[in-house]
């Protein structure tokens, strides 16, 4: 289980450490889980930071301690962040592969259907909404939590990523830093995250060796 140290540290490295970690999530009693394959970076000083419009109850648990989840509500839909070292800086886990036996697929296909159909394996985390539909995480619940390893944590596994894309957020309105390269993504698992960007033809791109 990954601890508060690791999340304390610079935003941008987190995020890119958090490439490869798999969160595992307790629903019933069973344990989905899913490999995180991309991520963003937020800082309180860029404009597209929650943080950056100050504190608040809801944003509270931006300005916690590293390590604390922050979760709250995108296009309808929960969204998940962890807080990072210094206050209002986090990082959104955007998308990740979905892990497990036939049955907990079939347990998170349930969880997160498309037009009544079954979604593909590979489709069910790729997005914050999809993610957190797929592995029963709700702001209600985990909201100014800290992780728990009897229902819901992110681990270390023997996966290493070994390249990344580094380019810019999804989503960022033009007066909010969308230009900012924050937005880190397993290379080998790009096809699979929420927007390809070796598919299209995005500025501020780069490869990173690890």
């Amino acid at each position: 289980m990954l601890d508060a140290d690791f999340f304390d540290r610079d935003t941008c490295e987190v995020a890119q450490a958090l490439l490869g970690k798999v969160i595992y999530a307790r629903y019933q009693r069973y344990w989905l889980s899913a490999r995180i394959i991309e991520t963003e970076a937020y800082y309180q000083h860029e404009k597209a930071s929650h943080a950056s419009l100050g504190y608040t109850e809801k944003r509270k648990a931006l300005f916690m301690p590293p390590g604390t989840i922050y979760m709250y509500y995108a296009r309808g839909g929960d969204s998940l962040n962890i807080s990072c070292q210094g206050e209002g800086n986090a990082v959104l886990i955007k998308s990740a592969l979905a892990l497990g036996d036939a049955e907990t697929i079939a347990i998170m296909r349930t969880l997160n259907p498309v037009n009544g159909r079954k979604r593909e394996k590979e489709k069910l985390c790729s997005g914050q909404t999809l993610l957190c539909r797929s592995l029963h995480l709700k702001v209600k619940r985990w909201d100014q939590q800290q992780f728990d390893q009897k229902n819901f944590y992110i681990a270390e596994t023997a996966y290493q990523t070994q390249k990344i894309i580094q380019t810019t957020r999804l989503g960022i309105a033009k007066h909010r830093d969308p230009h900012l390269p924050y937005r880190f993504i397993d290379y080998h698992h790009a096809h699979y995250c929420t927007r390809n960007p070796l598919r299209q033809r995005v500025k501020n791109f780069k490869i990173i060796e690890m």
